[in-house]
């Protein structure tokens, strides 16, 4: 049996990564307080404005798995670059576009790069750590704190931009750290291996074909109403292609035999469930926290920091402790259960609320379940996979958090559509019941998560063996 030899540069390679992984979600929320200003700039309609989000979560969404196999075949390192590549280019396009066909180019490439990076930089994370299971249980912590900075951070900072300076700067700030992250790579992080074998190129297309017309679907649904439905069946035809061309194939893109393992697969349908309430929940907190309670964008991105702050601590200080003394699965239902009881707190939130008494308490309990459940539910989606297909489970898991994300979203937005039609109108009564029916909605999803993974997910030890070619 090879030895491992552990990485003396590993924790700086995990800054590094960590880095990566908050700048990937920072791309996914720092555009939304600076869309109005976009849309008096570039003229975009009010169905256009969607897009300059949706063009990076399909590219996103829909490479991941290519991006995973990729980093398998051709070295995790060589995609981290290269992935890193495109999205400082493309962070430069959007950032100088002048008009929309260039900025929504721009946030695609966007996507397209972040598809490259999520997976392969989850690939060194395991490599470098997986050695020892407590290692890999404090890492993990810092990766899971990465990205609620990040996502916090997109928050805030567009709020910042948008206020002080222009929009275009929400694009431009990538710039810089993507050049320091490429300065870097070569000096933190080793040459990953590489495997033998092919690209299913097939099979990338047909299943990215399916992941873009269903995250298209959905994301079209509400403005197109139900005259999106028709490329469902698109959708399904192609994700069915692709799972015929999985079994015929020698190399496929997706081994179907990877979902054998019994915690991998229990993993992904935890972790699409647990995007599908966890999103939602900062979507409609934020409308709240305007809306309701008329606080400014920069405020409200102010009010959720005790949730960054709270999840940042619990996953750095305490998950890998956490998992280490009770096992992964038992802190992912627990994780999971407070997360649906601070959703069903926030579906009873009031018209004339307190953000100190009815809304700082429940977004506390719900940041202390994700900050339990995120780590586990990682660590279970790629548990069992072999060394070689490391790559394939992130950007499996990855994937499936995505996807799982802009189901759930939409679900929600059409139950809030709905709860608006018991109130009164776009009054704040009407406002408040459709945000309590999307919150009790995503309560139901982080319930059937916790239900999922106290069912399918086995116990599991804490350590995690991954040779290092």
């Amino acid at each position: 049996m090879q030895q491992f030899i552990p990485d003396p540069k590993r924790w700086a390679a995990l800054a590094l990564l960590c880095a990566s992984q908050f700048i990937v979600i920072l791309d996914t929320s720092i555009i939304g307080v600076a869309l109005p200003s976009m849309q008096t700039d570039l003229g975009f309609s009010a169905s256009g404005l969607s897009w300059i989000f949706n063009a990076y979560v399909i590219a996103f969404g829909g490479l991941l798995l290519l991006g995973g196999r990729l980093g398998d075949l051709l070295g995790a390192r060589r995609i981290f670059t290269s992935g890193f590549a495109i999205l400082t280019s493309a962070s430069l396009l959007a950032g100088l576009a002048q008009s929309q066909e260039v900025l929504l180019a721009g946030r695609a490439l966007q996507g397209v790069g972040a598809a490259l990076i999520a997976p392969s930089a989850l690939t060194i994370v395991m490599r470098l750590f997986g050695h020892d299971g407590a290692e890999l249980g404090k890492a993990f912590g810092f990766w899971g704190a990465a990205a609620a900075a990040g996502g916090s951070a997109g928050v805030f900072l567009g709020g910042v931009i948008t206020e002080w300076m222009t929009w275009p700067w929400t694009f431009l700030i990538n710039v810089p750290l993507g050049l320091l992250v490429l300065a870097l790579i070569p000096v933190v992080l080793r040459k990953s291996p590489c495997s033998t074998g092919a690209v299913d190129w097939f099979g990338a297309i047909s299943v990215t074909g399916a992941l873009v017309s269903l995250v298209y679907a959905i994301v079209t649904i509400e403005s197109a109403g139900f005259g999106s439905v028709p490329i469902l069946p698109i959708s399904v035809g192609l994700f069915v292609v692709f799972l015929i061309s999985q079994f015929v194939r020698r190399e496929p893109l997706l081994p179907l035999g990877i979902f054998k393992t019994r915690n991998l697969a229990a993993g992904n349908l935890v972790m699409a469930l647990l995007g599908a309430a966890w999103i939602p929940l900062w979507f409609f907190l934020n409308l709240y926290l305007q809306q309701i309670l008329g606080l400014s964008a920069l405020a409200s991105g102010l009010a959720l920091l005790p949730m960054t702050i709270t999840i940042m601590i619990v996953m750095v200080g305490f998950s890998g402790k956490l998992i280490g003394r009770f096992g992964v699965k038992l802190n992912l239902v627990l994780g999971l259960f407070l997360m649906a009881g601070a959703l069903l707190m926030f579906a009873n939130l009031p018209l004339n609320g307190s953000y100190v008494t009815h809304v700082l308490p429940s977004s506390i309990l719900a940041a202390l379940g994700m900050a339990l459940a995120y780590i586990p539910t990682t660590m279970t989606g790629m548990a069992g996979a072999k060394p070689e297909e490391t790559g394939l489970a992130s950007g499996l898991i990855n994937t499936t958090y995505q996807i799982g994300s802009a189901i759930g979203l939409a679900i929600m937005v059409v139950l809030s559509t709905s709860g608006i039609g018991h109130g009164t109108g776009q009054t704040s009564d009407g406002m408040l019941a459709g945000f309590q029916a999307a919150f009790l909605g995503a309560g139901v999803a982080a319930g059937l998560a916790a239900f999922a993974a106290l069912v399918f997910v086995g116990s599991t030890s804490p350590r995690r063996e991954v040779p290092v070619g």
